[in-house]
């Protein structure tokens, strides 16, 4: 049951750290600042909400993934907004998600009897897309909570505060009747009896659930004009249900632990921005890398080489439809940079991220500062266009096509790589200390040069990729250890590097065994990797990466070592918390979450590693696992564009069982918000009539 109140500031226990089990009954810690691995996510395509396992939404940004959070206790207890729902007295908690979707489902076990809150974000198809379309997407910028009794009478408590701008102002609240209004946030509806004062913070009402029946409670980003918000919010439950359940039945993974692969392609569709295409890293800002410390960052925007992984995993386990999307996104977005590309952009193609502290927040645990905006978006990254390029030519060997505008873009990334490979640059991991020759940046430089050639036979691009090739071969190189080091000024290993055996970089076997155990010699922490171990340039410590746990996974399989990298992959799958969610950063000592939450990286390194072993075993040898991307998604998925073949569409049909549109995931005309955004996601041709591009 429940444990006593903790002294206010005191960090309470991270409970079940590192079990990784579903639906477990346990007491939740209900103190100041639950550990990260208590909560879950909820998504509409748009934005995201957090919940805990005591019940708690303690963020939640409606509309769009960096809007100012309607709710947000997770960074500042006191200052920032909640909405709760919990029985009163002692309790046990059960959760999971519902199979095959992204609600998530929580019962309260009481002395008294049990109940269940159903938690989601609205989400449909919009009317008229194809029968295979599931990212033309509408939503009514709604967090909907389902109340139902189960057994018993048990007296339930909930609890609201709303945020405004961010935490700065107290909200003021208007109570009328079943609705509380926030003139300057968002509109909460529910089938209770609210108990404050206008002007009163919070707002409160208690009621007894019975058995089978039904309260709901919306929280809403613009005003709602349902007729009855209750029957709206059932209609919408199925709807997104459909919706979720439909999109999980285009996945073509049938290996081992397919639960947690779906899994984890579900949250990284849930964090696609469906106007644009574009996708988030996570949906949260300023979780720290550890607690106290100052390496807190917005991760709300779209970082190209993140999104270029994403896609490579989705694209492996059978989905082009997101692919598609971001194509559209990325001529648009960079058209305004080309022919630099940034490192990251706003969901809507913002060049503009500017960083800024919230001083008025005391951060998760006394975690400051808190960030909006992220100032890595200037730094030069010149691994971001070998990933690009990586990702296009996967795209285009999978069934996928650039327009001529596109393939024009394509090659002025090129000309970009090719004017600037030989200068230092800040690298994937965007430190903050003064510029370094980055060996991974310079791999990813011949990636950008390789790939462009795969795809469109250039001579340039040949002779590029040889030069270049031949600089990381006499300099790139440890004279001590025989593997690719961090930089050409520091002989020190970076687990970035993880990946260059299975990147078709032309080093020698021994050079990419050299490289995988120095990183394990220096790095690796039990199951755990650090990111790398010199300077840079920030204070302050992190925890270990999840990305590099799943990266050695992937090393070790393609370097002879299948055994090793199947048991720590799924030693790893037990790290996840108990609905299979991981963050950005591990603490290797108590198996605590640090950083945003959730994170892409960390479920598309999951994919990818899954997808790998999986092929191992099916072809039973290394040389399974030899090519690059896109022979080994052929290898599990053949052409995933529906648009290039009757056959591919013939084949979708036939898994789903659909030959014309599903209507139970259509979105009705006029439920979708008022400030749904203008659609990006169109051809380019469509761009450069309408003068976009």
């Amino acid at each position: 049951m429940t444990p006593g109140p903790r002294a206010p500031g005191t960090p309470p226990p991270d409970p079940g750290a590192g079990t990784g089990t579903g639906g477990s009954s346990a007491a939740p810690s209900t103190g100041p600042y639950p550990p990260l691995r208590d909560y879950a996510v909820v998504g509409d395509c748009h934005g995201a909400a957090l919940v805990s396992r005591a019940g708690s939404v303690d963020w939640c940004c409606l509309g769009r993934f960096d809007a100012d959070p309607v709710v947000c206790r997770i960074l500042d207890w006191e200052r920032g907004g909640f909405l709760s729902i919990r029985p009163e007295g002692d309790y046990e908690v059960r959760r999971a998600y519902l199979p095959r979707t992204n609600l998530l489902h929580t019962t309260f076990l009481t002395g008294a009897g049990a109940f269940s809150v159903t938690d989601f974000m609205p989400v449909g198809r919009a009317a008229g897309c194809g029968v295979h379309d599931y990212a033309t997407l509408r939503a009514p910028f709604w967090l909907v909570r389902s109340v139902n009794g189960l057994e018993g009478s048990v007296p339930v408590r909930v609890r609201y505060r709303p945020s405004v701008a961010f935490g700065r102002r107290r909200p003021r609240l208007e109570v009328r009747g079943p609705r509380v209004r926030c003139p300057e946030g968002p509109e909460l509806w529910g089938e209770a009896s609210w108990s404050a004062a206008d002007g009163a913070d919070p707002v409160e009402a208690s009621f007894t659930i019975e058995p089978g029946e039904r309260r709901r409670i919306v929280l809403a980003g613009e005003p709602i004009t349902a007729d009855d918000p209750g029957a709206r919010a059932d209609r919408l439950q199925a709807i997104t249900r459909a919706f979720w359940e439909e999109w999980s039945d285009y996945c073509r993974y049938e290996g081992p632990h397919r639960d947690a692969v779906l899994r984890s392609a579900l949250t990284l569709k849930l964090l696609t921005y469906a106007p644009s295409g574009a996708i988030v890293a996570a949906p949260t800002t300023s979780l720290p890398e550890w607690p106290g410390g100052g390496r807190n960052w917005d991760y709300r925007y779209c970082w190209l080489r993140d999104s270029a992984f994403t896609l490579e995993a989705l694209s492996a386990i059978g989905y082009s439809g997101e692919a598609r999307d971001f194509s559209t996104f990325l001529l648009r977005a960079g058209h305004g940079t080309r022919p630099r590309l940034q490192i990251m952009y706003g969901i809507l193609g913002e060049t503009d991220l500017e960083e800024e502290t919230l001083d008025h927040l005391e951060g998760w645990r006394g975690s400051r500062p808190v960030r909006r905006g992220n100032g890595a978006y200037s730094q030069e990254q010149l691994d971001i266009y070998g990933e690009v390029l990586d990702w296009a030519w996967l795209y285009e060997s999978l069934g996928g096509r650039f327009s001529e505008r596109g393939q024009a873009f394509l090659h002025s990334l090129l000309d970009h790589v090719s004017e600037h490979w030989r200068e230092p640059d800040q690298g994937i991991w965007e430190m903050r200390s003064e510029p370094r020759h980055h060996v991974y940046g310079k791999i990813m430089s011949w990636v950008a040069a390789d790939r462009l050639d795969r795809m469109f036979g250039d001579g340039d691009a040949r002779e590029l990729r040889d030069r270049i090739r031949d600089e990381v071969l006499e300099r790139g190189v440890s004279p001590e250890t025989g593997g690719l080091r961090q930089a050409y000024e520091t002989d020190e290993p970076d687990a970035a590097l993880l990946m260059a055996p299975g990147l078709g970089f032309p080093a020698d076997r021994g050079t990419l065994d050299a490289t995988v155990r120095w990183v394990e010699a220096r790095l690796r922490r039990g199951d755990f990797v650090r990111r790398y171990a010199s300077r840079d340039g920030l204070e302050g410590r992190e925890g270990a990466f999840l990305i590099c746990s799943f990266w050695l996974v992937d090393a070790l399989l393609s370097t002879g070592r299948p055994g090793e990298a199947r048991s720590l992959f799924e030693r790893l799958l037990g790290r996840a918390n108990d609905v299979g969610l991981y963050s950005e950063e591990i603490d290797p000592a108590s198996g605590a979450f640090l950083g945003n939450f959730p994170q892409a990286f960390t479920h598309l390194a999951l994919v990818r590693a899954a997808v790998h072993l999986a092929l191992h075993e099916r072809e039973g040898d290394a040389e399974s696992l030899e090519g690059l991307h896109p022979h080994r998604a052929r290898h599990i998925v053949g052409r995933t564009s529906a648009v290039r073949a009757l056959r591919r569409t013939l084949e979708l049909s036939a898994r789903t069982g659909r030959l014309w549109s599903s209507r139970r995931s259509l979105l009705p005309e006029g439920w979708s918000a008022s400030r749904e955004p203008e659609d990006w996601r169109m051809p380019a041709e469509a761009l450069v009539q309408r003068g976009l591009l």
